[in-house]
């Protein structure tokens, strides 16, 4: 999954639950990002491994 597809789905969780999402800061290999109050990183790369891409959807989910 694009990137940039991965945080257009979690923006669109955060807008179903009534909460904010935004990057809280860039690093090297990872960006953080919260949506609610569930922190959670995302890999820096263009593409994310489907596996991963869903586990953090589903983490965002539950959590955010």
């Amino acid at each position: 999954m694009k990137k940039q597809k991965l945080i257009k789905e979690i923006r669109k969780i955060g807008k179903r639950k009534g909460v904010q999402v935004f990057l809280v800061r860039e690093g090297g290999n990872h960006e953080i990002w919260q949506c609610g109050e569930y922190r959670f990183p995302v890999p820096r790369h263009g593409e994310v491994k489907e596996p991963l891409a869903k586990g953090i959807l589903r983490n965002v989910e539950e959590e955010g």
